[in-house]
């Protein structure tokens, strides 16, 4: 075999008769703040892309929904209230002018102004045309006052079609031929019932998430999807279940990580949580596990699993501590000469010492 063919063959270590090749481990909850489910970043020493096995290397990611770009949220068309209550002010007085001149105006109320009463001589052909013209401005001026309430805002269609958000509070006017359709932009926060989920290794758990969160984009919230709080509620359940299936709920017998860490565990839900509602115009700010427990069908064995635990972790501790203060104790009285001891004398000892500080210890 000659010098460039042995370029092709992968790296192996030998260490005692044994290859031992390289694997890249991959850790659930990276620092960085990537989205979870992420592609993961190839090491540094990787193979080279001849090497790789072609479905690999065509295998595609989970997808993240997008929104339309079309569809962003933009100023509506909307005039200040006074606007339309002075043009329909306007306009009902002169319907009175006209109704006036024709004397259908009853003499009581022209006095009360301090006109002068005119005959009744009929509603004329001349009269029809300005009154339909002052009624409508009037019904149009009238028609589009509305109240607005800080924290709302009106997304604006006209025949299905986007026309624009507002936004202003007070008294407004928006065209009557627009459709209106209220949404919440207030911060709020939803709790969830017990979501059941399972983690690592299979075991069921009941977990309670509060989000918090915000409409960003009105448009998006109300014409991208159906209804965004259901929306909501539903991508928090999937990204749940996907976030605790990465790591176990305890780890009994060694120091790894868990679901316990709640930090961790929120900040890869909110990360998650983030992507999968932007399309929709939705921002999270916060998704916290409140409660991660086991389901009620394996509560019990794992309460006396981590019972047993806790009891040889403290059985542990207190024999090393026990240990420690042995070894401390014949170091002294060795080295300072007080005793002179043999293999037999210093074994005896050692348990002796051993018995009394282990049994004197309290629980």
């Amino acid at each position: 075999m000659g010098e460039g063919d042995t370029e092709d063959l992968p790296r192996i270590t030998e260490g005692r008769g044994a290859a031992v090749t390289e694997v890249p481990l991959h850790l659930p909850f990276p620092a960085e703040s990537r989205p979870v489910g992420a592609p993961t970043p190839a090491p540094t020493r990787a193979p080279a892309p001849a090497a790789q096995p072609r479905a690999a290397r065509s295998e595609p990611g989970r997808r993240v929904p997008r929104g339309d770009e079309r569809l962003r949220e933009h100023r509506g068309p909307v005039l200040p209230g006074w606007v339309g209550v002075g043009v329909g002010a306007l306009a009902l007085t002169g319907c009175l002018a006209v109704l006036w001149r024709a004397g259908a105006v009853p003499a009581p109320f022209v006095a009360a102004f301090g006109a002068t009463p005119r005959a009744y001589q009929g509603l004329r052909a001349t009269h029809w045309p300005p009154l339909a013209f002052l009624g409508i401005v009037a019904l149009l001026a009238l028609g589009g006052l509305g109240r607005a309430k800080a924290g709302h805002a009106w997304v604006l269609t006209l025949f299905g079609r986007y026309r624009g958000t507002v936004r202003r509070t007070g008294l407004t006017w928006v065209s009557p031929l627009l459709l209106r359709r209220r949404v919440d932009v207030r911060l709020r926060h939803w709790r969830s019932e017990p979501m059941p989920a399972v983690d690592s290794g299979g075991l069921a758990l009941r977990v309670v998430v509060q989000v918090v969160w915000q409409v960003k984009d009105t448009a998006r919230a109300t014409l991208a999807v159906e209804d965004h709080t259901e929306y909501l509620a539903e991508q928090v359940e999937s990204a749940m279940a996907r976030v605790l299936s990465q790591l176990p709920a305890d780890a009994f017998h060694e120091d790894a990580p868990t679901l316990r860490d709640s930090e961790a565990v929120g900040d890869a839900l909110t990360r998650m949580l983030a992507t999968e509602t932007e399309a929709v115009g939705i921002e999270v700010y916060s998704a916290q596990p409140t409660r991660i427990e086991y389901a009620p069908e394996v509560a019990e064995a794992m309460r006396r699993r981590r019972v047993a635990a806790i009891d040889a972790k403290h059985r542990d501790t207190v024999l090393t501590s026990v240990v420690d203060a042995v070894d401390d104790t014949v170091h002294r009285l060795t080295s300072r000469g007080l005793v002179e001891l043999d293999d037999y004398e210093r074994k005896a000892l050692v348990k002796d010492l051993t018995v009394a500080f282990y049994t004197g210890r309290p629980e």
